[in-house]
């Protein structure tokens, strides 16, 4: 009995195409089942193939129901970079909010906070710590108030008098495209540059922040004495670190064109006087 059933599947069969009425023969092909199923195989796995191929690099994919546009694509890895930020972002608060728990209860050393990078994104919003004042510091502002009673110039001169006295290394040379206040919040100036130029810090001072930002990309901030604070950003790459100390004209970033709010390859500058901006162009020359 099988060897009848292998003898039907080997055997020579044909297909013919025949004219009706004059029985001429237009077509004729030979095959067995064995053959037939082979072939029908053959074609079956050339045609899965083609279409998968297709539907992997072509846009057909996208007419497949439930399979995301390009636009949804594009969205959803959007949606996951802005998540990690946030991520970031809570990290960071976290790390503020806990330091600042510790310091205020002694457990934390005053230094040593203000050395941790993680307090940098609370800087960067201005806000201030304030702590208790000891009886020994106390006694040494007495000391240093009644030395200087006398001190005419220290007493009568003007904020704007001692900053126009200091010299301020401006951060890079370039054409101004937005003037300070130009703009909602705009507490800075924007300068034109070439992508790669240096960034240089205008005084010498403490790195308090160097991270990415989401709207205003690679971003590092630099504080000063006499509570001046001065701010860069929308960099293309950071080459100092929270926590370095930095002196005038040295390089501390890369110009580029990183986050969300930039128009274009410029620096974003800011200048901060005991947490108030102040307009750059009044201190600094960037001609």
């Amino acid at each position: 009995m099988g060897e009848e059933k292998k003898s039907k599947l080997r055997q020579k069969l044909r297909l013919a195409i025949i004219v009706d009425k004059s029985f001429e023969e237009l077509f004729s092909i030979r095959f067995t089942l064995v053959r037939l199923f082979f072939v029908f195989a053959a074609f079956s796995i050339m045609l899965i193939a083609g279409v998968t191929v297709l539907i992997a690099f072509t846009g057909l994919r996208e007419y497949i129901p439930g399979y995301p546009t390009g636009e949804e694509r594009h969205m959803i890895m959007n949606n996951l970079q802005r998540v990690d930020s946030l991520a970031l972002e809570v990290k960071l608060r976290d790390a503020v909010l806990r330091d600042m728990r510790n310091a205020i209860s002694g457990e934390l050393p005053l230094e040593a906070f203000k050395q941790d990078s993680l307090r940098t994104e609370a800087i960067k919003k201005h806000r201030i710590l304030t702590t208790e004042i000891s009886e020994a510091d106390s006694l040494f502002r007495m000391q240093v108030e009644a030395e200087d009673m006398f001190n005419v110039d220290d007493k009568t001169a003007s904020t704007d008098t001692r900053l126009e006295m200091m010299f301020f290394f401006p951060p890079m040379k370039g054409i101004i495209s937005n003037k300070f206040g130009d703009k909602e919040e705009h507490f800075g100036v924007d300068i034109l540059a070439a992508e790669g130029t240096r960034v240089s810090s205008i005084l010498d001072g403490t790195v308090v922040f160097s991270e990415w930002t989401v709207e205003t990309g690679y971003v590092i901030e630099v504080q000063h004495d006499n509570q001046i604070v001065s701010l860069y950003k929308h960099n293309g790459k950071l080459l100092k670190k929270a926590g370095q100390r930095v002196t005038a004209g040295e390089a501390i970033a890369i110009v580029g064109n990183s986050g969300e709010l930039t128009t274009g390859t410029h620096l974003h500058f800011e200048l901060w006087y005991s947490g108030v901006p102040l307009n750059p162009e009044n201190y600094i020359s960037f001609e």
